[in-house]
């Protein structure tokens, strides 16, 4: 990729989903330049495992491998932590979503909005619990005080 293109990180993710797509959603979540290979059994990730390193030579793209995690029962990846028992908000996460300053513009509303509705799957009822924040974004509608 040339040095300064504006793009480039969509480019490359366009890229990495072409060459994952035959994966993608059984055993390979890519975004960017993280991928992310879960599977079931220690036997069907060492499949898997080799499947996507074969396929990443294929391409002519290689992993450094001092940046990579092998073999991890516990990941944190795009704010979430992945476990054999299931996928949970990531801690840090959720405390930064605590710990927000009250919202006093739409723009802050929003913001706040973005970042909890990252994890809406986790918490029961959430459009119900958002909508009085929601209400407010709307024209005309602003009371902030």
């Amino acid at each position: 990729m040339p040095f300064g293109l504006t793009n480039a990180p969509a480019t490359f993710m366009d890229l990495m989903n072409h060459v994952g797509r035959p994966f993608l959603d059984q055993f390979v979540v890519v975004f960017i330049d993280d991928i992310l290979i879960y599977s079931k059994t220690e036997e069907e990730h060492a499949q898997h495992l080799e499947i996507v390193l074969q396929t990443l030579r294929k391409h002519k793209l290689y992993a450094k491998l001092k940046k990579c995690d092998f073999w991890l029962n516990k990941v944190s990846f795009l704010g979430h932590v992945i476990l054999g028992e299931g996928i949970s908000p990531d801690p840090t996460k959720i405390q930064a979503v605590v710990d927000w300053k009250r919202p006093t513009t739409v723009t802050e509303i929003r913001s706040f909005l973005g970042l909890s509705g990252y994890y809406r799957t986790f918490i029961k009822g959430f459009a119900q619990l958002a909508a009085p924040l929601t209400q407010l974004t709307r024209k005309g509608k602003i009371h902030l005080g």
